[in-house]
């Protein structure tokens, strides 16, 4: 008798990650420039202020908040709609989290997503 599998190949913790997906993408208002601070709960390390002016720093605010934030809040307070579509071919995320919102959003499918995790 075959045990059904919850996990697949290459699957890791990050697989297994409640990522935070909105419901649309509308509701996606953060800031598109200057300074931004992540609070510790998304932001544990050493650098918690980001500048969205500078394309680096924006980078990684983007790849820290979608792969860490665990509320609803945290999401749309720091995550801008337009800046997000830009950005999505670049960013350099898990797996799942890539697959959770492409599932949510085909339009993000469409454009793909960067880095080895595609």
């Amino acid at each position: 008798m075959n045990e059904p599998r919850w996990t697949q190949p290459g699957d890791s913790y990050a697989s297994r990650i409640p990522y935070v997906v909105p419901d649309s993408l509308d509701q996606l208002t953060g800031p598109r420039t200057g300074l931004v601070e992540l609070p510790t709960s998304v932001a544990w390390g050493p650098q918690r202020v980001y500048d969205l002016d500078n394309p680096v720093d924006r980078q990684y605010l983007y790849q820290k908040v979608l792969s860490e934030a665990s509320t609803l809040d945290q999401l749309t307070r720091f995550v801008n709609k337009d800046l997000l579509i830009e950005l999505w071919p670049q960013l350099h995320l898990p797996r799942y989290c890539v697959r959770r919102w492409h599932t949510a959003f085909p339009q993000l499918a469409e454009i793909g997503a960067g880095g080895i995790w595609q």
